[in-house]
């Protein structure tokens, strides 16, 4: 209702503006005006009737904290059926304040925020959605989202971002969507894995990216859409757990674009995930990360075979996660970028499980007939060896017994001889 309108019935039913503004279908009717209609109203009341000092005093107290509470920013718009407030494209350097507590979604894409504060929306504690794409934002207080315990939607992609600080979402447990595509991001801190449990969808494509911390990736347990594109990834020993990563991802059903390689240049635009495991060779005996994965990896194999087996139950059931990263978890991940910097600061004791993976059992089977082949040789050289050494014997068994054969005959043609010469002395 315009507030000429109530002007004109105020004046014709001489209602005192107290009276009138106790009454519930007002109090209605002006918490839906916007600023500026309810400016103008409260003045058409106060000016109305002749009211008296004491019942401006009144009037002003009813209406003041109905405005204030269900105030707009003037750059904005709001709708408060629906608790959306857009300021998309008002080329606005700061958060707007007067925002209304209640407002669940905040639109402000495409201005020029360049900065976010501390508990910079500390005045929409339940907002759900938070939209800032397209700013200039160059850093982040570590408590820019304190206090927003029901965000599901955060996008801070097109922005100007070099890092993030390990607290930044430290008190969001409930964030389902988070987009970080087109920043100049170096790396993630392993340990924010800790907040983004519930994540089902991670935007990282177009970053400075050369790497990915491992115990970020393993904490991600929900995590069903992955962009990766547009980084400058560096395919050497530190990057085959990432590969390692996403064939278990992508073995749960994940999705996930693609990692093209930028170094080294015989890998430049390669697809990480089709590099067969050949050309990691040289990891083997040059890097101790790769041996550790491989054998934190293989572990992990057995033990969720295990599990499986023990509880009867798929092994796309059960948590999945990947074995260490060469030069993640022992020396953070990321380039750089807050994951830590060298050392196996970031190991843990406790490895999780993985699903059988083809080419590992495939691969185990060729060790284990080798390894039989081996023992088979073996086998069969001692066999020849017992052969040879039991003919040798039995030769010589048999020329001992002809030589004692033999010298028996010549003892006793000497003693027939004896006994015949006794006799031919005797006859002659």
């Amino acid at each position: 209702m315009p507030s000429q309108v109530l002007l004109g019935i105020l004046r014709a039913t001489q209602v005192s503006a107290v009276d009138l503004v106790l009454s519930n279908s007002l109090l209605l009717t002006i918490s839906a005006c916007t600023d500026e209609s309810q400016d103008k109203l409260i003045s058409a009341l106060l000016t109305a009737n002749g009211s008296s000092t004491n019942d401006m005093i009144l009037v002003c107290a009813l209406l003041s904290p109905l405005s204030l509470s269900h105030a707009c920013p003037k750059e904005c718009s709001c709708n408060s059926n629906t608790k959306v407030v857009d300021c998309r494209g008002r080329g606005l350097y700061d958060i707007p304040r007067r925002l209304h507590p209640d407002t669940q979604e905040l639109y402000l894409q495409d201005n020029r925020i360049r900065g976010l504060g501390s508990m910079a929306f500390r005045e929409i504690p339940l907002v759900r959605i938070l939209d800032l794409s397209n700013n200039s934002i160059t850093s982040i207080s570590p408590t820019a989202l304190l206090g927003l315990r029901t965000l599901q939607r955060l996008s801070l992609a097109d922005n100007s971002l070099r890092e993030l600080d390990k607290r930044l979402l430290g008190p969001i447990r409930s964030l389902s969507h988070l987009d970080l595509s087109h920043n100049s991001l170096w790396g993630l801190p392993g340990v924010m894995g800790d907040s983004l449990q519930n994540l089902s969808h991670l935007g990282l494509a177009h970053n400075r990216l050369t790497r990915l911390d491992r115990s970020l990736l393993e904490a991600l347990t929900h995590l069903d859409s992955l962009t990766l594109r547009g980084n400058p990834w560096r395919c050497d020993c530190q990057l085959i757990g990432l590969k390692l990563w996403l064939e278990t991802y992508l073995f749960k059903g994940g999705v996930v674009d693609e990692v093209l390689c930028s170094q080294p240049e015989d890998m430049r635009e390669r697809d990480l995930q089709k590099i067969p495991y050949q050309l990691f060779h040289a990891c083997m005996t040059t890097s101790y990360h790769y041996l550790f994965a491989n054998i934190h990896h293989l572990e992990s194999e057995r033990l969720m075979r295990g599990h499986t087996h023990g509880n009867h139950a798929h092994p796309s059931s059960h948590t999945l996660h990947v074995p260490m990263a060469m030069g993640e978890g022992f020396g953070g991940g990321g380039g750089g970028g807050g994951g830590g910097a060298g050392g196996m600061t970031e190991c843990e004791t406790k490895q999780r499980q993985r699903p059988v993976n083809l080419r590992h059992a495939i691969a185990t089977v060729i060790i284990t007939g080798v390894v039989c082949g081996i023992v088979c040789l073996m086998m069969l050289a001692a066999a020849v060896y017992g052969c040879a050494y039991a003919a040798i014997m039995a030769k010589y068994q048999r020329e001992l017994k002809k030589n004692e054969e033999l010298a028996a005959a010549q003892g006793a043609d000497h003693a027939t001889a004896d006994e015949k010469e006794p006799l031919e002395n005797a006859i002659a």
